[in-house]
């Protein structure tokens, strides 16, 4: 062991000590020992940094396969395009993030501060960014619950018209008039959204006023059958209505933007289809696997399916109010949502023009005045 004024190359501080104490301690030495600590240090250095290139390159493989995974299984899935992009660019930089303080360990440097400088700025980000951080939360349970979709009109927050575009902190809605107005995604996922299309039929109801010596019977009679002379209502069942539909060549649901856009993939030949990681494939089998089980179970297992109950959606014609000039029928068809609005004006269109025609009249306000006499 070589010893020089009572100092051991021993009792020398490694190299994770501070640059500071390091020199101090070597001032104590000679150029000898000095000169060998150097090179000892620059050795484990030198090792030191292999080994964190090395696991760099290794850790860069790796991100980059996780990369292609996720972003193939979103594709696979068709996820929205915006979330796809922002879920890859934020698994990125946390992989990252990750690799370069292993790294930092590795080279024997400090990393609890560094640490904390981190998540002190993120805190300071975050208080900062309250109303975004929560537009963005809404956003992404928007793109993953799909409580709407582009194409379909909805009313929220105040506003109704067709969704142009879901993006992460926000969603672009078109009103009738041709206004685009945007809500942030923060208020739509906790308030209340109605979505009228979602829903492939819906209801149409009208009020028609008659004077008070109509015959209730007969304009109910005949408003049933001005309505059932339509052939976008619905006669009795939903059912038979979509047969009808399939038969005529029509859609059953509204088509979207998305819908659209898949089928022109489809449609399109030659179109190479997206790789499939190993990942992708394992998962992909395991699914025919457990696909073919469930059918030889149906198959070996005589289970007789319950039929759904058919709900008659016949028109509906009532006596609603006997208010002060006339009597108030209440009118109730079932239409296609396509038509909802079409049919809504044509039938009002139909009913001052028709129930005239077969001797029914529409009353004004009347008002009675009796004067005493002198």
């Amino acid at each position: 062991m070589i010893q020089s004024d009572n100092l051991t190359l021993e009792s020398l501080p490694d190299d994770t000590a501070s640059p500071s104490a390091a020199l101090e301690t070597l001032k104590g030495l000679s150029l000898d020992d000095a000169l060998s600590q150097i090179a000892n240090s620059m050795i484990n250095f030198s090792f030191k940094l292999l080994i964190a290139i090395f696991v760099f390159y290794v850790g860069k493989f790796i991100i980059g396969k996780l990369y292609k995974v996720v972003r193939n299984l979103m594709i696979n899935r068709r996820i929205d395009p915006s979330l796809t992009t922002f879920v890859l660019s934020l698994i990125r930089m946390v992989l990252y993030f990750i690799l370069i303080v292993t790294i930092i360990g590795i080279l024997g440097l400090e990393t609890s501060s560094f640490l904390a400088i981190f998540a002190s700025a993120g805190v300071a980000i975050g208080m900062a960014l309250s109303g975004t951080l929560q537009n963005f939360a809404g956003g992404v349970l928007i793109l993953l619950l799909k409580p709407y979709k582009v194409g379909d009109y909805i009313e929220a927050s105040g506003y109704a018209g067709t969704v142009k575009e879901i993006q992460i902190f926000h969603t672009i809605i078109n009103t009738p008039d041709n206004k685009s107005i945007i809500i942030p995604n923060g208020g739509l996922s906790t308030g209340t959204i109605n979505n009228f299309s979602s829903e492939n039929y819906r209801r149409v109801d009208w009020t028609v006023s008659l004077s008070y010596d109509t015959d209730f019977r007969a304009a109910a009679a005949a408003i049933k059958e001005i309505l059932l002379a339509d052939d976008r209502v619905v006669v009795q069942y939903i059912e038979d209505d979509i047969e009808k539909r399939q038969l005529a060549g029509l859609r059953d649901t509204p088509a979207s933007a998305e819908d659209l856009a898949i089928e022109r993939e489809n449609a399109e030949e030659g179109v190479p289809e997206v790789p499939k990681s190993w990942f992708g494939r394992l998962f992909e089998s395991r699914h025919h696997k457990q696909r073919r089980l469930h059918d030889r179970i149906a198959g070996g297992m005589k289970i007789s399916p319950i039929p759904a109950q058919r709900v008659d959606r016949s028109p509906f014609v009532g006596l609603n109010e006997m208010a002060d000039s006339s009597i108030n029928l209440t009118v109730r068809a079932w239409t296609h949502s396509s038509n909802y609005w079409p049919l809504y004006f044509d039938m009002n269109e139909a009913f001052y023009t028709t129930l005239p025609q077969r001797g029914f009249s529409f009353p004004f306000p009347q008002l009675d005045v009796h004067l005493p006499q002198a």
